[in-house]
């Protein structure tokens, strides 16, 4: 449906794995093929998030292997597959602007286009209509459900913008229309997004726009505790906070702090089934010469024992649940000056783990906001003691980091004590090593 729509505004919308990116690309590079000279663009919030998904599927399922586009540089530097008829699929993000703002396309193609402002969304749109080069011009994008309070939903709900609807049986591989049956691959795909739960179970299995219900940071809001760039001034407090796994995802998180007392995670770590051993090796690999003040972590004594032989030494966190809660709360809600006090860098990640995404399970640190929320009682009133306790591990590490960096709490092993270092004595560090 979506190759033959030409309204101005359209957005595929569906769980998990139904095929939406695949649509999209292909109806780009259809384009590119039929309409010489047209020029279209690949867009997401930003450019590096774009290597390891959008990109992939187009180079690998999309474009043939012998399209002469492929060729020039690798896929993380690219800017543009150029075509023998002069057609161009660009590739950039929201994040540096300059580049694409500064040209106009036949189709805008916005991946995962809940991460995007409906500021960055009529931006874009301002970029179309005037080479011609095809019959139409689209701001296409796809996304998976959110909330219902999302600006997208809304743009739909008021006509603005065609929402398609995708579905599993949209998937020639998970669905067999011939004989209205799954595929063994659909079969086992659709029972592991079954075990999921709550609100991401209602928008990944069954691409409905719900709401959580009872999360534990109702301020949570990714237009203002996610942010696109960090510069880090030499004299900024860092600090490192650990929750250990295997099975459950092993998370490092990097955290700066500036003179304000604003904390900032501009790196992390978020994987299953590695040793704590290799996970060491990256900690001090990716730190590199930085000055970290501290490494917080939960208080496995074996685990912190290997992280310490191989160069990563720590301090017991402070475990209080309710407590960390409360710091963490504080923190994201919006101070008197118009902004809170925790951020996350968008693309912080340092690694996907494909395990992860496969199975439906949170893959971020900002994808568990939505999953951190209150148990329900038998009539269906939240009970606010203890969140459940699943796919949690990014919301430890932050209450591990703000109860340090907020002194909350009796000391442990006197982690404080260098938290209260002056200016003038960080500097000094830093020239130190």
């Amino acid at each position: 449906m979506v190759m033959q729509d030409r309204s101005p505004e359209v957005l595929i919308s569906g769980p998990s794995g139904t095929g939406k990116s695949m649509a999209c690309l292909f109806k780009l590079a259809m384009i590119a093929d039929n309409c010489p000279g047209s020029r279209t663009l690949i867009v997401r919030k930003t450019r590096a998030s774009c290597t390891e998904s959008v990109l992939v599927t187009l180079e690998n399922q999309v474009l043939p292997p012998n399209c002469s586009a492929l060729q020039g540089a690798a896929r993380e530097n690219r800017h543009v597959y150029r075509f023998p008829n002069k057609s161009e699929i660009v590739v950039g993000g929201m994040d540096n602007p300059d580049r694409i703002m500064s040209t106009e396309y036949d189709v805008i193609y916005a991946a995962e286009a809940t991460e995007l402002s409906e500021e960055d969304w009529e931006k874009l749109s301002t970029r179309l209509g005037r080479l011609h080069k095809v019959k139409y011009q689209q701001m296409l994008g796809d996304c998976n459900p959110s909330a219902p309070s999302h600006w997208l939903k809304q743009r739909c709900d008021r006509g603005d913008c065609r929402m398609i609807e995708s579905r599993h049986e949209d998937n020639p591989l998970l669905y067999e229309r011939r004989v209205n049956e799954w595929t063994s691959i659909g079969t086992s795909y659709l029972a592991r997004l079954d075990n999921l739960t709550g609100a991401r179970k209602e928008r990944l299995r069954y691409g409905r726009w719900v709401a959580a219900e009872g999360v534990v940071y109702e301020d949570w809001d990714t237009s203002i505790h996610l942010i696109d760039k960090l510069r880090i001034p030499p004299d900024w407090r860092l600090i490192r906070a650990v929750d250990f796994g295997y099975q459950n995802p092993f998370v490092c998180a990097w955290i700066a702090i500036d003179h304000d007392g604003r904390m900032y995670v501009y790196r992390y770590t978020y994987y299953t089934k590695r040793l704590v051993e290799d996970h060491a090796r990256e900690i001090v690999a990716l730190t590199g010469r930085e000055p970290i003040e501290a490494t917080i972590a939960d208080h496995d004594a074996e685990d912190n024992a290997t992280l310490k032989r191989h160069g990563v030494p720590t301090r017991l966190a402070r475990k209080e649940i309710q407590l960390g809660i409360k710091a963490v709360a504080a923190r994201l809600r919006v101070a008197g000056d118009g902004r809170p006090r925790l951020f996350i860098v968008r693309d912080a990640l340092v690694e996907r783990d494909d395990d992860l995404v496969e199975s439906g399970r949170p893959w971020t640190i900002e994808q568990e906001f939505d999953l951190y929320a209150w148990p329900k009682a038998s009539g269906g009133r939240a009970m606010k003691e203890v969140p459940v306790d699943k796919d949690n591990h990014g919301m430890d590490i932050l209450r591990y980091a703000v109860r340090y960096v907020d002194g909350i709490g009796s000391p442990s092993t006197g982690g404080d004590r260098l938290g209260t270092l002056h200016t003038a004595s960080r500097r000094s560090l830093m020239r130190a090593v």
